[in-house]
């Protein structure tokens, strides 16, 4: 886009990682605002930024800014962008909208008024319009009104980047990718030590353990990139851009990437989903119940242990809590752990004391992720 400017939304509660992780991948004018962080960027540095980034959930590029006070409105100022800039009649669209504290209420609402004007604009120009496509379109469009302030944007990310493709299957209540990125993240591990996840599930804490370490694309698996839907999107440098980074990716030793489940599905699917990244099997899963392992020591564990969601019917949360520290305390010597809280009241049942505690929202779910340090 001729500005250069753009928007990354991400949690408020990592926001600062976002920032720091734009930074390190060369974006200029860095400026952290409500609901996400403005910059900007040349083309190789937003193809880079849309490959590589494991914090941000959507990557905007801002179109029109405006006020709005009525639906009318919208479908007016909506029908007055030139759509043939971004769409073609033969392409799906999506769009993307969020509303807050505004006359028009409803997010839904609003989309389908901006859907309207993007139809009846091309039914004008040339006698036919493009179609909806809500799960996989050729071009999502983003919606943003705050206190009658709209924001329609193009989505360069391509759709919700959380959604990195290795995840074919998922148990019940799985971990956001972007969630357990920030975990691996915080927990500052550089694969100086192994990491070990005893409640795998998924296999999400393992695959974005690997992404980091091995520095692979977080969006290595992504077949749909908004940012080649630009009026001034330039093939050649986003083939240099992929090239490069695919170059840096970097081998691990086997094993240095661990993790296990109590269930023999989780195990199954978590070996599936990190097959999608792992084609050389490094990472090591197995079937265990956590309080039969012998010992984990001089290492990192990262979990996300049940939190009543996850729980088979009968089990007592407050004497499972109270094990899973007892197993940290005489089993896990000179080792971290970082662990996951979906639900806060079960943090002083593990009977640990608390290096930190940082606020992470998972969904719904107000949790946090505490360290623990056992030596």
């Amino acid at each position: 886009m001729k500005t250069k400017r753009y928007f990354a939304r991400i949690s408020e509660d990592i926001k600062k990682l976002g920032e720091r992780e734009l930074n390190s991948f060369g974006a200029a004018n860095i400026k952290p605002v409500y609901r996400g962080i403005y910059f900007k960027a040349e083309k190789d540095i937003l193809y880079k930024i849309v490959f590589k980034t494991r914090f941000i959930s959507r990557i905007l590029a801002p179109v029109i800014s405006f006020s709005v006070h009525s639906d009318k409105y919208l479908y007016k100022t909506g029908k007055q962008i030139e759509w043939g800039d971004f769409l073609s009649v033969n392409e799906t669209f999506a769009i993307n909208a969020i509303v807050i504290d505004s006359n028009i209420k409803h997010s839904k609402f609003a989309a389908l008024r901006l859907k309207d004007a993007i139809a009846d604009y091309f039914t004008e120009k040339q006698g036919k319009r493009p179609s909806v496509e809500k799960f996989n379109p050729d071009v999502y469009f983003d919606l943003f009104i705050d206190k009658n302030r709209a924001i329609i944007s193009v989505d360069v990310s391509g759709g919700a980047l959380h959604k990195r493709g290795y995840k074919k299957e998922a148990v019940e209540a799985p971990m956001s990718e972007i969630l357990a990125a920030a975990i691996i993240e915080y927990s500052e591990w550089k694969g100086d030590v192994p990491i070990y996840d005893p409640f795998c599930g998924s296999g999400t804490l393992l695959c974005e353990a690997f992404i980091k370490v091995t520095d692979t694309p977080a969006g290595i698996l992504r077949k749909n990139f908004g940012f080649k839907k630009l009026p001034d999107y330039d093939s050649a440098i986003w083939d240099k851009v992929k090239k490069e980074e695919l170059k840096k990716i970097k081998d691990i030793p086997g094993g240095l990437i661990s993790g296990s489940d109590i269930s023999g599905n989780a195990v199954k699917i978590s070996k599936n989903n990190c097959l999608a990244l792992d084609k050389k099997r490094k990472i090591i899963i197995e079937q265990k119940d956590l309080f039969k392992i012998d010992k984990i020591q001089d290492s990192i564990i990262v979990c996300n242990p049940p939190y009543g969601i996850r729980m088979k019917k009968g089990e007592n949360l407050d004497t499972f809590y109270k094990n899973l520290g007892d197993f940290l305390k005489q089993k896990c010597k000179n080792s971290s752990a970082y662990i996951y809280f979906g639900n806060r009241e079960y943090i002083k049942k593990i009977g640990l004391r608390a290096k930190w505690k940082k606020v992470l929202s998972n969904g719904g779910l107000d949790g946090r992720l505490v360290r623990f340090d056992i030596y």
